[in-house]
């Protein structure tokens, strides 16, 4: 909205043209999520402490959780609500790929609510039941995809392209929609996953935002895309003010989910959030590099996977508790330790997956 406002000022103020700069804007989209995020935040917090909108703790968990019980919860609804603004004010609302990373963050966020509703409303942490959660998912990733497929306009946006070689890149016609579909729902809940501990997703989810940004920017800018040899994606650098936005608004939100955490961030945020990182990634054309600089939350996942087969194949555990961050936690690692090792791991992973722009 103030995209359209600054281009009619710059015909009569030159300097308003620096707005029409996809880099400024992305910049800009960061600072104004930042300072909306702390502004609304503490107001966020004291509705939700006056509804008693509290975090219900699971007894089979860490002890140490139990202190966290009626922490306000559904945080990331501030996250959602900062990142939809700013993009709208920020972002070419004409590109077809801003409104399609903006309506499935909603949908899946729109998910997550229902969940945490029935949490807080129920007093118990089952929330919405998985097979309702995991079909709705379902419903509104085969529907990305399914849109995705049928408006690509290049081969390129549909080809799978593998990190590290220039010339592997896998024609995956229909199949697109499979590897779509999973990414979306995998990525939404891994990220849900490893919402466990104050601050431990919003920062990888932050710093991988900002390499599918900077991700973006590049493959949507044809001498870029060339030099790097990677697709070129038509409208997609616009999604960098996306990322902007939603970099702004985590480090906002990490203001006040720091440890000891003022606010939670619930289902509505971790599962909005996941689903946008991959579809962003999935419209670049880099879910491999995705998987590659979200390994903590593969790693999270995966760590799940295992600990419920192990247990039901041989009905041992390889964990002490699952998702992984628990083990640590069981096995005496201070709760702080835990979250800022995990996140030096995934700066170096971001750093990993960024480095196979070039090495190829």
């Amino acid at each position: 909205m103030l995209l359209w406002l600054t281009e009619y000022i710059a015909q009569f103020v030159s300097a308003f043209s620096v707005f029409q700069y996809l880099t400024f804007r992305t910049m800009v989209s960061v600072v104004t999520a930042l300072g909306l995020s702390l502004m609304i935040g503490p107001f966020v917090i004291d509705r939700l402490s006056r509804h008693q909108i509290g975090q219900p703790i699971r007894d089979d968990g860490p002890s140490s959780h139990l202190d966290k019980a009626g922490t306000p919860t559904m945080g990331g609804a501030l996250i959602l609500i900062v990142i939809v603004a700013t993009t709208l004010l920020w972002g070419e609302l004409a590109n077809r790929y801003v409104w399609t990373v903006l309506l499935v963050t909603l949908a899946f966020g729109g998910i997550g609510w229902v969940d945490d509703y029935r949490k807080v409303r129920q007093r118990n942490s089952d929330g919405l039941p998985a097979r309702w959660k995991y079909a709705w998912q379902s419903a509104f990733g085969l529907a990305t995809a399914l849109l995705l497929y049928m408006t690509a306009e290049l081969p390129a946006e549909t080809d799978l392209i593998v990190p590290f070689f220039k010339a592997v890149v896998i024609p995956l016609g229909v199949g697109f929609v499979v590897v779509t579909y999973l990414v979306i729902v995998g990525m939404s809940n891994a990220v849900n996953l490893t919402d466990g501990l104050d601050g431990l997703a919003i920062l990888p989810t932050v710093m991988v935002g900002a390499g599918l940004g900077l991700i973006a920017y590049l493959a949507g800018h044809v001498e870029f895309a060339s030099y790097l040899q990677i697709p070129y994606i038509p409208e997609a650098g616009e999604l960098a003010v996306f990322c902007g936005a939603l970099i702004g608004a985590g480090l906002g939100f990490l203001w006040f989910n720091t440890y000891p955490a003022q606010i939670i961030m619930g289902d509505v945020g971790a599962l909005a959030l996941g689903a946008a990182l991959a579809v962003v990634a999935v419209i670049v054309r880099h879910e491999i590099v995705l998987l590659i600089m979200g390994g903590l939350f593969v790693m999270e996942t995966a760590s799940v996977v295992m600990q419920v087969a192990s247990f039901r194949l041989t009905g041992r555990r390889i964990f002490r508790m699952a998702p992984i961050h628990h083990h640590f936690e069981l096995k005496g690692w201070p709760e702080p330790r835990v979250i800022v090792r995990f996140w030096i791991l995934t700066l170096v992973l971001v750093l990993i997956g960024l480095s196979t722009l070039k090495l190829r």
